[in-house]
């Protein structure tokens, strides 16, 4: 009886709850499997053990030690938010048994466990390379190196990457996005900008050269204004990729915190739709640098998720979360993140955009500010929690429940 009447709600604003719930429920979201072990991968047995992540802080008990730890979290983080589903695996991931295969020499049959992992639960995977925790990537540069060794093996490196994204796509039947963010940069002043960004140009079109089918795999780049040893300059910036990715039609990757905090990323969005058939998005939250906090239900996130809905462009855009907190259950940051931009866009879902865009063309400013401030005062809580009834996710409570059961019956066992 609550739904029927917040439902009823919601109608008398030519909003059908029952199809916004069907349509969000196939929304996939790419979750990113460096939550469960704080980015450490597992290159070598044991090696997230001795820390070599990138930039996590924290030392909460629990974290998964091994894939199938790995992968087990990752299925309890499944179920705990409702709705369709990809894993988003980074290149350092890959189950390489005890021999240590360097990342120039990684394979596809390396993710063969991945695959048939993901089979089962019916789920896409998106890819990425690992450009960071390596000694080729200590002096600041990867592909934009002007050391040609350096160079060329993490050339070699994306070169297999993008072959094993189009492995995985074929097997899975689902294109593979391949996403790639390097750290390339610099602490201090850099005098000869245009010539790391001239190479950088160079190693991305031989990176690029062979094309694969866009059924298997698809091409992005993602941006960044600064970062932990690149303050002063950063190759792969948001205008160097904004014309790379225009220039050469490959899909561009918006991350929420690679930006100043006073940019306003969603505003970005209708910008690249406009021009690009697609675009890459990976949810953070941003909080005074590219620290990639667990997402929360904010203005930011919901800017982000209403503009994907009012372009009218949202299925065209691949939607993956990134954030990485060690000092708290990594689980339970899966599960909050998660659910928080779901519900973001349920939010932007439900806004009458019709009524709204007419009110706007008609001139009618008041009138469309009230009608956005009423909306906040609908009962979208009941519209949520019929969402989770209905996908067979837990509500909030429940979820958090799921979640110290889990640590208390499984991460507190892990050493």
């Amino acid at each position: 009886m609550k739904y029927e009447n917040a439902k009823e709600a919601y109608a008398a604003y030519g909003i059908d709850t029952d199809s916004i719930i069907d349509r969000l429920s196939k929304i996939a979201l790419s979750i990113h499997c460096w939550q469960g072990d704080d980015v450490g991968g597992f290159e070598k047995p044991h090696a997230n053990l001795n820390g070599g992540g990138i930039q996590t802080t924290g030392h909460f008990p629990g974290k998964a030690t091994s894939i199938p730890e790995l992968k087990a979290d990752l299925e309890k983080a499944l179920a705990l938010d409702g709705g369709a589903h990809r894993l988003n695996l980074h290149a350092s991931y890959g189950e390489f048994g005890t021999t240590f295969v360097e990342r120039n020499k990684i394979k596809p049959s390396h993710y063969d466990g991945w695959i048939e992992w993901a089979k089962k639960l019916g789920i896409g995977i998106d890819f990425n390379g690992t450009f960071f925790s390596h000694p080729l990537a200590n002096d600041g540069y990867t592909l934009a190196s002007k050391n040609k060794e350096i160079r060329d093996f993490w050339i070699e490196h994306e070169k297999r990457c993008r072959k094993i994204a189009n492995y995985i796509g074929e097997k899975l039947n689902s294109p593979c996005i391949l996403d790639t963010w390097i750290p390339d940069g610099a602490k201090n002043l850099t005098v000869d900008k245009i010539g790391y960004r001239r190479i950088l140009k160079d190693s991305l079109d031989e990176c690029f050269k062979i094309k694969y089918p866009p059924t298997h795999m698809k091409d992005a780049v993602e941006t960044k204004l600064f970062g932990i040893g690149s303050e002063a300059f950063v190759a792969g910036s948001h205008e160097f990729y904004m014309n790379y990715a225009a220039h050469n039609n490959v899909m561009l990757c918006i991350d929420m915190g690679h930006f100043n905090l006073g940019e306003d990323v969603s505003d970005k969005i209708s910008s690249i739709l406009l021009f690009q058939d697609e675009m890459l998005l990976h949810i953070s939250r941003p909080l005074h640098w590219d620290s990639d906090h667990v997402v929360l239900y904010n203005d930011d996130v919901k800017r982000v998720a209403e503009e994907l809905v009012r372009s009218g462009k949202l299925e065209q855009v691949h939607i993956g979360l990134d954030f990485f907190d060690s000092s708290i259950n990594r689980l339970g940051a899966w599960a909050v993140g998660t659910r928080a931009f779901r519900k973001a866009l349920l939010f932007a879902l439900l806004e009458p955009i019709n009524m709204l865009k007419e009110m706007e063309e008609d001139g009618r400013g008041f009138e469309t500010m009230a009608l956005l401030e009423r909306q906040n005062t609908l009962p979208f809580g009941t519209i949520w929690a019929e969402y989770c009834k209905k996908t067979g996710a837990p509500n909030d409570d429940e979820m958090v429940k799921r979640v110290m059961d889990w640590e208390k019956e499984i991460m507190a066992k892990r050493k």
